[in-house]
């Protein structure tokens, strides 16, 4: 299974024979992975598409230490075809007829095109099914659409939170009227800034730490600490894209508005500056890609893919990351600057000021 905040570390064959400086087809006939102390496969028995977690292969073939993952199980560790039939105690044939169910189709997601369920989202279904033929859970349905406007969801989830730190998925939908996918949002995100308002007061105080003295259970604190490390990216940058906005502003190139970073899937983090007085409606920063001009004023970032966006009226600015104003602003003004297509891919190194 693919443990909880991992996602991003999930490496296929095709990737891990290129780690290793060989071709697919020598990878398959030789099979490295079956030595004994190679890391095992994060993917089930019998599964088609074999998967590693690359820190476990990379700290292997630089003859480091394989650093453990964690034996906790998560509502959020995504499971296989195979895991998730073996949570339900079914075949995996019966887990396809199961899986068009709409408590549970919707939170369906593919990660190296291996398609994964939530546990939370299964074990929701096995609690709350009554029959073969009555799958409704007790209390509020998985799925279901949310109960409570968007503007208060930080602030319903935060008093329960302030109640007990423990407090689960399930109670937060109870509670405050969520859908599972709603609830799996807001309740890491909560307790990630709160860790980042610690760290940030206390210097010297570790994640881990923070984590242990807000009272949080071994088993959330997994996805606790990535969401405070992307909370803690999120606040360093912000101050940058809020100067560049005041810039176009200052420019006559935009409207004066508050620029609110945002998290994609991965905890991607992004930001869009409306423009008024620019060919382009909007530009875009995405720590993967750097900037880059969009061709929507109401929708700049548009559906994650995975992929950097190309076409029409899209132009990357930089191959800096977080370049200076002046360069910026010289490439917007300039169409022949640029390119369609980042020259580099930003997000292996995260987010840095400096």
């Amino acid at each position: 299974m693919i443990r909880a905040g991992r996602r991003s570390y999930v490496q296929t064959s095709q990737e891990l024979a290129a780690a290793m400086g060989v071709k697919i087809g020598t990878f398959r006939n030789s099979k490295p992975y079956a030595g004994k102390d190679f890391p095992k496969l994060i993917s089930s028995d019998g599964a088609r598409v074999k998967l590693w977690d690359s820190e476990q292969t990379a700290a292997y073939l630089a003859g480091r230490p394989v650093p453990e993952l964690s034996q906790d199980d998560d509502e959020q560790d995504l499971l296989d075809r195979n895991e998730a039939a073996a949570e339900l105690k079914i075949s995996p044939k019966t887990w396809d007829d199961y899986k068009t169910h709409p408590q549970i189709a919707p939170h369906l997601t593919k990660v190296k095109d291996v398609e994964h369920c939530p546990r939370g989202i299964v074990q929701a279904f096995r609690t709350g099914k009554a029959s073969a033929t009555d799958a409704a859970p007790k209390g509020r349905p998985v799925g279901s659409g949310d109960m409570v406007p968007r503007d208060e969801i930080s602030t319903r989830v935060g008093e329960l939170l302030d109640e007990d730190p423990a407090v689960t998925l399930a109670t937060v939908q109870e509670r405050v009227g969520l859908s599972y996918a709603a609830a799996a949002r807001a309740l890491p995100r909560l307790r990630g800034e709160r860790i980042a308002d610690l760290l940030q007061n206390e210097l010297d105080l570790t994640p881990e730490a923070a984590a242990g003295r807000l009272g949080y259970p071994t088993a959330v604190q997994r996805t606790a600490l990535a969401s405070a490390a992307t909370e803690l990216r999120s606040r360093q940058v912000q101050p940058y894209l809020q100067r560049i906005a005041d810039i176009l502003v200052g420019a006559g190139l935009a409207e004066t508005q508050d620029v609110r970073v945002q998290r994609l899937d991965g905890d991607v983090l992004a930001a869009a500056v409306t423009l008024t007085g620019s060919a382009a409606p909007a530009l875009v920063w995405d720590e993967r890609y750097g900037w880059r001009t969009a061709t929507s004023r109401r929708h700049p970032i548009g559906k994650a893919t995975g992929i950097p966006p190309e076409g029409e009226g899209i132009r990357y600015l930089s191959e800096h990351q977080l370049p200076e104003p002046a360069e910026l602003m010289t490439a917007l003004a300039d169409c022949r600057r640029g390119s369609k297509r980042p020259v580099t891919d930003h997000l292996a190194g995260g987010t840095h000021l400096g």
